[in-house]
């Protein structure tokens, strides 16, 4: 497994970066086709024995109980500096006034249950995990900002927004001297490039590394475009990211599969290592509720796809409305 930085920042990540939501108890929120503790754990500690350190949850999955796994498993498993734990704030967690958003109220509660959730003291990259119109931005940033000057936070990330947004809430912590954000969680595979267009030059011109979520699209670019999966059936929102374009979508899925035999190897290294050669990216976040799920993501970030693949790979796109946010 190859190491990288996190943007411009000093954070060290692994080149690809276990995404926890399939890990939380099914009958806790919306997450039906989640794996309970037990199934989960194997997982993790395949993770880090292929040198997977980065690990990317969030307080709303399963509704707190990924973070309680992963927290469990990791403090089992590996050394607390060893790993980098990445978690979100956003959604909604109670019912009531602040229950949900990024007023401070709602920041400061969520930072110490999940803190409490994971087992840490700290936790590396503290995310927002979507923008909130209704609270003033620099609100946000102070509190933000007061989270990692108390120490339990080391760097800040945000998730699924508007370039413009992203650039708003950069400039108001650069006019007050707060933490600005390192990294980028957005809606990124070879279906949707929609962030290519202004989320991912201002990145790379800020420094701000990407991490892309759904870098197989669910699952469609790793099996015929018309098979489905027990998560497929039951995730509500998965089924609103891929409803348009589908002649365009199913040809990039057709040239994936055909890249793939001709490798010998399977779809989803193909579709992960277009994702990992791009520019913006400095780890895409991969799901897994195989094993083989794990082996097919390290192997994918050694695997260097030539210019004419890369150019068959991309040949069929066609633009999309903006899903995920």
């Amino acid at each position: 497994m190859d190491y990288t930085r996190l943007g411009n920042s000093g954070l060290e990540i692994s080149a690809v970066t276990l995404g926890c939501m399939s890990y939380g108890d099914p009958g806790r929120g919306n997450h039906a086709w989640s794996l309970p503790e037990e199934q989960s754990r194997p997982f993790i500690r395949r993770a880090l024995e292929l040198g997977i350190t980065t690990f990317d949850t969030a307080n709303v999955y399963s509704n707190g109980s990924s973070e309680e796994i992963v927290g469990r498993a990791l403090g089992e498993y590996a050394t607390r500096e060893e790993v980098v734990i990445a978690t979100k704030v956003h959604g909604k967690m109670r019912q009531g006034p602040n229950g949900g958003g990024l007023s401070r109220g709602h920041i400061m509660e969520q930072i110490d249950a999940s803190l409490r959730r994971l087992g840490t003291d700290y936790i590396d990259l503290y995310q927002i995990h979507r923008w909130d119109s209704l609270v003033p931005i620099e609100e946000t940033m102070e509190a933000l900002h007061d989270v990692v000057t108390s120490g339990k936070a080391r760097y800040l990330g945000a998730s699924s927004m508007f370039a413009w947004q992203f650039a708003t809430a950069q400039h108001a912590a650069d006019l007050n001297g707060w933490t600005r954000f390192v990294s980028m969680q957005d809606h990124y595979n070879l279906i949707n490039r929609e962030e290519e267009r202004e989320m991912h030059p201002f990145c790379l011109d800020q420094g701000v590394g990407v991490l892309p979520w759904s870098p197989l699209a669910r699952g469609k670019l790793t099996r015929d475009w018309d098979a489905s999966s027990s998560r497929s059936e039951t995730d509500e929102f998965g089924k609103t990211l891929y409803v348009q374009s589908e002649q365009s979508d199913r040809r990039v899925a057709d040239a994936v599969a055909s890249v793939a035999e001709a490798r010998g190897v399977p779809r989803a290294q193909v579709a992960l290592a277009w994702v990992v050669q791009q520019p913006a990216v400095s780890s895409p976040i991969v799901g897994a509720t195989r094993l083989e799920h794990l082996d097919d993501a390290v192997a994918a970030a050694e695997l260097d796809l030539t210019d004419d693949e890369l150019a068959l790979l991309t040949e069929h796109y066609l633009p999309h409305a903006v899903a995920g946010f």
